[in-house]
């Protein structure tokens, strides 16, 4: 579904160039809930960023379902075909949570199955955990684990065949989080998506069908413990 091809990328400092990723050859498959690990400043949200379309590989080609990226157009393969969750949130802080699901679906031409756009954004928001008199609330309201879990309802409202997320359960208690990691796994087991998650979170990666390492330029797959 998604490959990456000798993926290399380099960021241009003052006085030197700095390699990130290193000839990263992987394929990502439908109906697959992936963790990315590493250190920190391993290039995990570089990996995230290139994969999702936001930036090109300075080395390599990136392909969806056969065709390059940059053929098939970076904006139309985010707007159809994949969508993230930023750790930073990128909420249009002039609207309530509602409204930045049901944007969100306005922009990518979402229609529901059935109701309308804004009973299944409530539905969304619900899963997650916000009742309806926090959903119409302004997001500069909510806390900062609202906040997040917004992004994610709104990522979800977009139905996209691939959900990138970076570091989403970072601002979750631990009940919150589980549901989340149940959304994810539920997206790739029954709805088919691929989804992949930038994470820190040993609990979460363990729930994962597979863990994924990125250190030193390098992505490789770890056994899972029995």
């Amino acid at each position: 579904m998604l490959r990456l091809t000798s993926v290399s990328h380099t960021y241009s400092g003052q006085r030197r160039r700095s390699a990130v990723l290193n000839g990263i050859t992987y394929s990502f498959e439908r109906g697959t809930f992936y963790t990315i690990l590493g250190p920190s400043g391993s290039g995990k949200t570089t990996l995230l960023s290139l994969a999702s379309g936001l930036d090109t590989p300075t080395k390599g080609t990136i392909s969806f379902e056969g065709r390059d990226l940059r053929e098939l157009g970076l904006g139309r393969y985010r707007n159809r075909h994949a969508a993230t969750v930023f750790q930073s949130y990128n909420l249009l802080t002039y609207m309530t949570a509602l409204q930045n699901v049901t944007a969100a679906m306005e922009i990518t031409g979402v229609k529901p199955a059935s109701g309308s756009r804004r009973a299944h954004a409530l539905e969304l928001l619900e899963r997650i955990g916000l009742d309806k008199a926090t959903a119409t609330r302004n997001v500069l309201r909510l806390s900062g684990g609202q906040q997040q879990r917004v992004a994610i309802a709104r990522a979800l409202a977009c139905d996209v065949d691939i959900l990138f997320a970076d570091e989403p359960t970072g601002n979750l208690d631990e009940d919150t989080a589980q549901g989340i990691i149940d959304t994810f796994r539920e997206l790739a087991h029954e709805q088919g998506k691929c989804v992949v998650v930038v994470t820190h979170s040993q609990q979460l990666a363990a729930q994962s069908d597979r863990i994924l390492v990125l250190r030193k330029g390098k992505l490789s797959q770890q056994a899972k413990a029995r």
